[in-house]
């Protein structure tokens, strides 16, 4: 297994988001690979846990990377966290990224769950799937 392109290809889903109209748009430019300190905006996108798995083979290193991004937003409803969850989800479903090391083989929505949270709240979690490839 590799986890050697884990950093590569964080860098290239968080330049992608950031570098989307629409996600800047819906999300008013609030997209954090960590949240800054203070108090968070009212909607915000960040990226979240990931799970590595092998995809190694005879031909080389490889990886399966599955991906959370979470999109978070006050009391107010799900419909702004719905439009940032839309948003990301068209930015990344079956991207072309460059990666600074190896190559992503594919990127695709695996699922999401939208969920109303203890301070009334509301968070939006995607899951993507990502294969890469060590060179």
């Amino acid at each position: 297994m590799s986890y050697a392109i884990a950093s590569a290809l964080q860098e290239a889903v968080y330049q992608r988001l950031i570098g989307d109209p629409a996600v800047s748009d819906a999300t008013g430019g609030h997209v954090y690979d960590a949240l800054p300190s203070g108090t968070p905006p009212g909607l915000y996108l960040t990226l979240g846990d990931e799970q590595v798995r092998d995809a190694s083979d005879k031909t080389g290193s490889g990886a399966w990377h599955d991906l959370t991004l979470a999109v978070v937003s006050g009391p107010a409803g799900f419909l702004a966290a719905k439009t940032v969850a839309v948003a990301a989800s068209d930015a990344l479903a079956d991207a072309d990224l460059a990666l600074a090391r190896g190559r992503l083989v594919s990127l695709r929505f695996l699922k999401a769950r939208a969920r109303r949270l203890a301070d009334g709240g509301r968070r939006i979690d995607l899951n993507f799937r990502a294969r890469v490839e060590d060179d």
